[in-house]
């Protein structure tokens, strides 16, 4: 079975000795029939004082440390090895209820989709609206593959992918308006742009693995990644990554599933003192093959 190891250090330094709030760290892949944790490790310096697990209303597992102790610095060094085995890549067919767009969830299910199918930020001039039904066919119905294939692949070649060393996700009209992002922005804008269909849709945070022959091809890499989850009638919940042009689960590591991105947030904290007792952040993840080597450790800003 295909393995991958992911080594995920975060370090925080500071100009003196502070104090500690809670921190919650959710960084640990979410077990599944296409993954699983193998082994893990997390090692924290200062040692905390506990440190307890907890599954999130989403399902997720979170890691929350207390502290007694001050320091100048705070380290956060996880290591973790897992069986990945991607699906093959989904394909609807006919008999499928959501083969054709519009179609209908059914009642059942949609109680629990309505929170992924009401839009969360505003459109006051109905702008994403716009964007998305673009991606309809002049007669309907329009295929349901071809409009989220068609979404995944234009994100990435109409807008600008770059870094942002800002933490946070921006507004998914300053994506569409400016053309450029991180891949948190563009899942947002993509989930938005479902929304505006009635199509459930969420935030998914975790890894990407680049494999050395497609490099070049994919971005993403050395750093924590999102991308989008849909749920279709038959279905399921199936993945797609408009960073890179990718359709189902492969090279994705999923830790985090949520309704925003404000609920998936790797690593979040406090520390007590002043302002200017904080020096720097430093992150630097590296994403393994069993039959890799190595593989190039690059310094990483939340995406």
């Amino acid at each position: 079975m295909p393995l991958l190891t992911i080594h995920h250090k975060t370090e925080y330094r500071y100009n003196r000795p502070v104090a500690f709030g809670e921190h919650r760290i959710m960084l640990r892949p979410r077990d599944g029939h296409d993954l699983r944790v193998l082994d893990s490790r997390l090692e924290i310096s200062p040692e905390p004082m506990s440190l307890r697990w907890i599954h999130d209303v989403f399902g997720n597992s979170v890691a929350i440390a207390s502290f007694d102790e001050r320091a100048d610095h705070l380290t956060f060094d996880w290591h973790v090895t897992v069986e990945h085995n991607p699906v093959d890549e989904f394909a609807l067919t006919a008999d499928d209820a959501a083969y054709f767009y519009p179609f209908v969830y059914d009642d059942e299910e949609f109680a629990d989709l309505v929170q992924y199918i009401t839009p969360q930020y505003a459109d006051p001039d109905g702008e994403i609206g716009e964007w998305a039904r673009g991606f309809l066919d002049e007669e309907a119905p329009t295929p349901t593959f071809k409009i989220l294939s068609g979404m995944t692949h234009a994100i990435g070649e109409q807008f600008r992918y770059r870094k942002r060393h800002e933490p946070g996700t921006q507004h998914p009209l300053d994506t569409l308006q400016s053309g450029t992002g991180t891949c948190r922005d563009y899942a947002l804008f993509m989930i938005e742009a479902l929304r505006q269909f009635g199509i459930a849709a969420r935030f998914v945070s975790g890894y990407i693995f680049v494999p050395e022959d497609i490099a070049e091809r994919h971005v993403g890499g050395g750093s924590t990644h999102a991308w989008v989850q849909v749920y279709l009638p038959s279905a399921g919940w199936i993945e797609f990554d408009p960073t890179n042009g990718i359709v189902g689960t492969r090279d994705l590591i999923r830790v985090a599933v949520a309704r925003d991105p404000r609920q998936a947030i790797p690593l979040h904290g406090v520390y007590i003192g002043s302002e200017d007792a904080f020096d720097e952040m430093e992150v630097n993840i590296k994403v393994v093959s069993d039959d890799q080597d190595s593989d190039e450790e690059m310094d990483a800003e939340v995406p």
